[in-house]
């Protein structure tokens, strides 16, 4: 039997020792520090950039001291529970009130043309206080809503949102992505950012600090601030005036400096909000009909 191999044997010996070679030293040396490494609890060691080194949690905070009883609740524990202010629609009301308000929504469209009259502030905090009726992670509330109207202030976002868009469509976003925007007439200059009388700056809280110094954790704050941000934007559509979606890549960090915003809150979204220019035009687009949103079963 051990013949028949023989001259297979011969002709790849070579190859065969180097593999027998490559497994020992596998064995010895990878193997070992790898089953420690499970049995200790240790992980490899990953370098993090501000941002994500924000959003970790303490060490420390789930951890009880000697003597503790465990981490006690961000919320007070005897948090009282209240009957629920709730009041029955007949059917015939909730169906005209839902075709109501989807016939106000769906006149909602992305606006880039401005007019600079001006939008009075109280409607402005209307606005976001609205927004933050979200539902939110263990009611942590992730959000800081800054509205900059002043002239100097708007120049300078735009200054800085410009350089990294002209980055973006000239070197990161390639060819297809630009393609695709060509129809909607989009490119780096913004001018909205200083036609607008409001720009409203959508930053989410990674995290909160509690009055001992430790930190809160805030949990699903990316999806607590996006339900946010659409009830806010529904919201400015309601009250008559215009916005559109604006997410600048990489202008993040720079923003946060400019606005004097702390390390545990990281922008989001930018939203334009006034009344559209004069001779604002929008793209004829068609929205997809329901039976290719809507799944029933």
């Amino acid at each position: 039997m051990v013949l028949a191999f023989m001259p297979f044997l011969a002709a790849n010996w070579l190859y065969i020792l180097a593999g027998i070679l490559c497994f020992v030293t596998a064995r010895l040396t990878i193997a070992p520090s790898y089953v420690s490494a499970l049995r200790t609890g240790k992980q490899r060691r990953v370098y993090l950039n501000p941002d994500q080194a924000a959003e970790l949690p303490d060490e420390d905070a789930d951890c009880p001291e000697d003597g503790d009883d465990g981490p006690a609740p961000s919320l007070p524990a005897d948090l009282e529970h209240v009957p629920l202010d709730f009041e029955r629609l007949s059917e015939e009301e909730m169906a005209a009130r839902a075709r109501d308000f989807y016939s106000v929504m769906d006149r909602r469209r992305t606006v880039r043309a401005f007019s600079s009259d001006p939008v009075p502030m109280a409607v402005i905090e209307d606005l976001v206080r609205t927004a933050g009726t979200a539902p939110s992670g263990a009611h942590t509330e992730p959000w800081t809503y800054v509205v900059v109207s002043t002239d100097d202030l708007k120049e300078q976002v735009r200054e800085i949102v410009e350089q990294e868009e002209l980055i973006n469509y000239t070197q990161r976003m390639g060819d297809q992505w630009t393609t695709d925007l060509k129809p909607l007439r989009t490119n780096w200059e913004k001018a909205y950012l200083t036609d607008a009388p409001h720009l409203i700056m959508v930053f989410k809280q990674q995290y909160s600090l509690k009055e001992d110094g430790s930190r809160r954790n805030h949990y699903y704050n990316e999806l607590s601030v996006a339900i946010a941000s659409g009830i806010l934007i529904t919201a400015i559509h309601y009250a008559g005036l215009v916005t559109l979606t604006s997410t600048p890549l990489n202008c993040g960090p720079a923003l946060r400096a400019l606005l004097g915003r702390p390390a545990n809150e990281k922008l989001t979204l930018l939203l334009p909000v006034g009344y559209p220019a004069p001779d604002a035009t929008v793209p004829d687009l068609r929205r997809k009909p329901l039976d290719e949103i809507l799944v029933r079963l």
